[in-house]
């Protein structure tokens, strides 16, 4: 598990596993961080605590991403031209993304268009400096960790920059949570809605 362009340590944070995802991670190089909540936001958290670079890349780690990609991404922030550089998905054949999480996506992105964000994708691929996003302090522990992120960042004044990238199908025998299924990508949904409603909470206080 190289992780190109983000400094010479891999870290692979995982929630409660079955699927032996841990055990392959660390065959492959990477330290395991084991996070014992549940929830894509602690996973991520918990790496990102645990990173040692001053760069943090972000991908999911199913083999839909190609980690050759991510010294593109790691320019712009390492040059000092952009805080965050997010990838948008570009499916590299018929069936890699469903059309129902497509489609919750166009919508969270046109939310988020809304809010001066110039972002057309929501994806799990992205690279900033560890201490300005821990400085962030989000708080989402579940689906919407990326979306309150990319709130908080704009509200700061980041420079946020959107690159596109490959995305293939995933590992074989493996499912996302999100977008292996329309219950999946509902479940996604709300996580999203409730981060928009505090963030609006939070507004008219």
């Amino acid at each position: 598990m190289p992780a190109p362009g983000c400094g010479s340590a891999s870290r692979a944070a995982t929630p409660p596993a079955r699927d032996g995802s841990p055990e392959v991670a660390a065959r492959h190089g990477a330290r395991v961080v084991h996070e014992a909540r549940r929830g894509y936001g602690a996973a991520v958290h918990s790496g990102l605590e645990a990173a040692e670079t001053a760069l943090v890349c972000v991908l999911d780690a199913d083999g839909s991403f190609d980690p050759t990609e991510l010294p593109a991404l790691v320019a712009p922030v390492a040059s000092g031209s952009a805080d965050l550089v997010v990838g948008r998905r570009r499916p590299v054949a018929a069936g890699v993304w469903p059309w129902h999480a497509r489609a919750g996506t166009a919508l969270v992105a046109a939310l988020l268009r809304h809010r001066g964000i110039p972002l057309r994708d929501l994806s799990p691929i992205r690279v900033a400096r560890r201490d300005a996003l821990l400085g962030l302090g989000v708080t989402d522990r579940a689906f919407g960790y990326p979306l309150e992120l990319l709130i908080r960042a704009a509200a700061a004044g980041w420079r946020i920059r959107e690159l596109d990238v490959r995305y293939s199908h995933r590992a074989a025998g493996t499912r996302s949570k999100v977008s292996g299924s329309v219950r999946g990508t509902l479940r996604a949904t709300r996580d999203f809605a409730g981060v928009l409603r505090t963030v609006e909470r939070s507004r008219w206080r």
